[in-house]
């Protein structure tokens, strides 16, 4: 992808600019105009403990004031895909709500919108079972829209990504599917959908996470893994869908049997490779991070606390959009001599009051309220939090909500912290109200 960005230095920081004649190829616009996509956001995240007990993963906050499914939705407008449904299903709710909320603001007679699927038994009992299952339950949906071209997206990642990009690749190579996919070291494929491709960026081979992935041909330390992105010709992904819910045997998963039938069919199946229609580079390297353990989580967060994070947050040509809360301007408290505080490196967020304490390389999300004397390092601090006075906390996340009193301590005595919190192996602190018998509310 072609980027005219520059960049002018102010200090350390870098803020992009653009060159005259930045857009889209027009050639692109009616493909996305013609394309319907799907989110799949019902993902339980249960590998980010207890920051999914009360709500999915793709509603996790993320950055100081997003929700982790902003990103894709973020994506599919910059893009010009503005026909979105959102496939829902465990403990939604604040979910829905923060749609309904942030994302009501697409033109129904310009044939925009966001619709909310959650799983209705349309075709029989139960829940979704399984990724193509959860298109297959929606197929009349997906067919009175008549698109040309489906997209299918995972919920769950952090990525800037054109999808117009990569769905001009899939008309101009006649794909029945389009598979997005990025390099990763192949002691982490595993993890992923593997794929073989020829020279020409035909799938020739596909296992959904292998014990041994196949390598690149020209780098054996590394593999082509799946993202969970799919481009589907229409009338092919609804051909593909029904024959997988006539199957027995089937899981309903799109990476352990939709594409291997494709591929045993000799069906058009093509890698469509991110570094192709990435908008956020790092050091020549497509920026994607799956934040599925508390410890990734924590590190792509706070990685937005350097002068110069890997995530491009300050781009208004891609701008992540979210719900805007009609809070007012964070406030710095400094009462005194020996009660002023300092804030480095820090992202703090509208509502924040912090009085007289030190917010150093953390995150506070909106409402939260840091009284005198506390030290706040390193740490993630979710939205409504409140924060007593002398409090130290060093590598940890607060989830919504809590409430912790003066003096309290965490993040710098691992068998006390474990005693009390969720404690994982890279050494983060997740605390939430029930680890402290504090009452949870039922819209996190």
């Amino acid at each position: 992808m072609i980027d005219s960005r520059s960049t002018v230095d102010t200090g350390r920081l870098r803020v992009p600019t653009f060159a005259a004649g930045h857009h889209r190829r027009p050639s692109i616009a009616p493909i996305v105009r013609d394309t319907y996509a799907v989110v799949l956001a019902g993902g339980r995240g249960t590998r980010l403990a207890q920051l999914t007990a009360w709500r999915a993963k793709p509603a996790v906050p993320f950055g100081g004031k997003h929700r982790i499914i902003d990103f894709a939705l973020s994506n599919c407008i910059n893009s010009g895909v503005r026909r979105i449904g959102v496939a829902t299903q465990y403990k939604a709710h604040s979910l829905i709500q923060h749609l309904q909320r942030g994302w009501s603001f697409l033109d129904a007679h310009l044939q925009e919108f966001l619709d909310v699927l959650p799983a209705q038994q349309r075709v029989r009992e139960g829940w979704y079972d399984g990724t193509a299952d959860a298109l297959y339950q929606n197929l009349d949906i997906l067919r009175m829209q008549s698109p040309r071209y489906v997209l299918v997206l995972a919920g769950d990642h952090i990525y800037k990504m054109d999808y117009g990009l990569m769905l001009a690749e899939h008309v101009e190579r006649g794909a029945a599917l389009s598979i997005g996919c990025t390099v990763t070291p192949r002691a982490s494929a595993s993890a992923f959908g593997v794929m073989r491709v020829d020279a020409g960026g035909r799938v020739l081979e596909f296992a959904e996470k292998p014990d041994e992935p196949a390598p690149l041909p020209d780098d054996p330390s590394h593999s082509l893994v799946s993202m969970g992105i799919y481009a589907f010709d229409a009338d092919a992904l609804y051909a593909c869908l029904r024959a997988d819910a006539r199957r027995e045997d089937s899981s309903h998963d799109f990476g352990r049997d939709v594409i291997p039938q494709l591929l045993a069919e000799g069906a058009r199946v093509y890698a469509h490779r991110f570094s192709d229609s990435c908008v956020n580079m790092v050091d020549g390297q497509p920026y994607w991070r799956d934040v599925g353990t508390v410890d990734a989580y924590w590190d792509a967060n706070m990685d937005l606390t350097r002068v110069q994070p890997d995530l491009n947050m300050y781009d208004p040509s891609w701008p992540i959009r979210t719900l805007e809360e009609h809070l007012p301007p964070a406030k710095f408290v400094f009462d005194s001599a020996d009660g002023r505080g300092q804030t480095f490196e820090a992202l703090v967020s509208s509502g924040c009051i912090v009085s007289g304490a030190s917010v150093i390389r953390s995150l506070l999300f909106t409402d939260v309220v840091v009284e005198r004397g506390s030290l706040i390092e390193n740490t993630i601090v979710l939205p409504e939090v409140r924060i007593g006075c002398n409090v130290r906390l060093r590598r940890a996340v607060v989830d919504k909500f809590c409430s912790l009193p003066d003096g309290f301590r965490a993040g710098y005595d691992r068998a006390e912290d474990a005693a009390r919190f969720h404690v994982t192996r890279g050494g983060t602190v997740l605390i939430t109200p029930e680890m402290l018998g504090q009452p949870v509310h039922d819209n996190t």
